[in-house]
């Protein structure tokens, strides 16, 4: 007997979804895409997307529980996919899932791919029993996305397969949680094969955001929380517009979307609403960031995946943000703080450029983009591969490709919220 998705909450055992009864085409598998934050469900769409065009899977997706969850639905909403509620998520037997975070997993009726949200693992996870004060040390806890907390529930590994996307982490995975080794996969990375197929197109970028041959590009990137960059030096993008003369300068500013959904788009836009009308560009939350990666000159960031990023892009970087944060030791966002020069609260922000610009060592900055990914360009190759294998159906001949970032968005000069790109 066939049960209504509807009447899903009300039973007690895992059920098939029931979207055959009256749907025109019958798919032979279905996935689950469990979207916890904005930052995982962008990270999501890499892998979904690699599914276009074969009739054979239906995708649903679901907003798994989260602290940042904020702006999950608007996402959801924006994809126009199919969304089922968590509690019905949760009861419904899947053939795979996705994820790029790691609450909820152990409730899925569903072998689970896990994605890493963000470049790499470069942070440790919060003590159990506390965060600042509580006596924990780092040697107390583990790396995100490789620790035991993370990836073990009752003595059982999680996740059906454990995405990696460089060769050295099969060792530090194994140092973490050695029981989860064996479920670890190396495929890549996808925001490098994109960040690579974007740069030649780096002039587009620069004259979307309005930066001529005569200017240079400078991006202020900040992740959240209080120790990023605006948490520590919400002051820096005032200095920036005061001390770099416009003839000479552009400024740009690219925020992790935990900033724009636990602000809200509108009070975000009110913040830099000045800054606006001081012409300076504010990427819109909804556009891919790559373009204004590829487009800078000189990028101004903090301990976030954006500035291990541009070391792919040959442009000096300046480290803002907390300069005692705990980094996973032998990390490469560790290595790139040991490295880059840190912003001068006391010093002129333009000398302080040339600086960067006069001491900047392009192979110091290669050695760590190749830190990124061991498997360069081949992460729609892999991770298709590896989805397939694992619904058990054979892939599409369809030859896959990346293509480059489309051209950035900005939120407009006068708006209080932000721009759909």
């Amino acid at each position: 007997m066939s049960v209504s998705l509807w009447d899903v909450d009300r039973r007690h055992v895992p059920l098939r979804l029931d979207v055959d009864r009256w749907a025109t085409r019958r798919v032979r598998k279905k996935l689950l895409a469990v979207v916890h934050t904005v930052t995982t469900g962008q990270r999501l769409l890499e892998a979904v997307q690699l599914l276009d065009a074969d009739p054979q899977v239906q995708v649903v997706f679901t907003a798994a529980p989260d602290v940042f969850g904020h702006g999950v639905d608007v996402f959801l909403s924006q994809l126009k996919g199919l969304v089922v509620p968590w509690s019905q998520a949760v009861n419904i037997r899947f053939d795979l899932a996705l994820a790029a975070s790691y609450s909820g997993l152990h409730e899925l009726h569903a072998p689970v791919i896990v994605l890493p949200h963000g470049v790499g693992h470069n942070k440790f996870v919060s003590a159990p029993t506390g965060g600042r004060g509580s006596g924990a040390t780092p040697a107390d806890r583990g790396v995100y996305g490789l620790s035991r907390q993370r990836l073990v529930r009752d003595g059982e590994v999680v996740p059906e397969v454990i995405v990696l996307s460089h060769e050295e982490e099969l060792g530090r995975l194994g140092r973490e949680c050695p029981e989860a080794l064996p479920f670890a996969e190396v495929v890549g990375d996808p925001c490098f094969d994109r960040m690579v197929a974007s740069l030649p197109s780096r002039a587009l970028y620069r004259e979307a955001l309005s930066t001529s041959s005569r200017q240079q590009l400078v991006l202020a990137c900040s992740t959240w929380g209080p120790e990023s960059l605006l948490g520590q030096q919400w002051d820096l993008l005032d200095r920036l517009v005061t001390e770099l003369p416009r003839e000479e300068f552009r400024i740009a500013v690219l925020l992790h979307p935990n900033i724009w959904n636990t602000h809200s788009e509108w009070q975000v836009g009110s913040w830099f609403a000045g800054l606006r009308r001081s012409g300076v560009n504010l990427i819109s939350q909804h556009a891919d960031w790559c373009g204004p990666v590829a487009a800078a000159d000189f990028i101004v960031g903090d301990h976030g995946s954006v500035l291990l990023y541009g070391t792919m892009t040959g442009a000096p970087l300046l480290m803002g943000g907390s300069a005692t944060l705990e980094l996973a030791p032998g990390s490469p966002m560790a290595e790139l703080r040991s490295i880059a020069p840190r912003i001068d609260a006391d010093r002129p922000l333009r000398r302080q450029l040339r600086r960067a610009a006069a001491v900047h060592r392009a192979e110091r900055y290669a050695h760590l983009a190749a830190r990124i990914t061991s498997e360069p360009g081949r992460f729609a190759r892999r991770m298709r591969a590896l989805i397939y294998r694992k619904l058990r159906l054979r892939a599409p001949a369809v030859r896959l490709t990346t293509d480059p970032a489309p051209l950035p968005v900005t939120v407009e000069r006068g708006a209080a919220g932000g721009v759909v790109s």
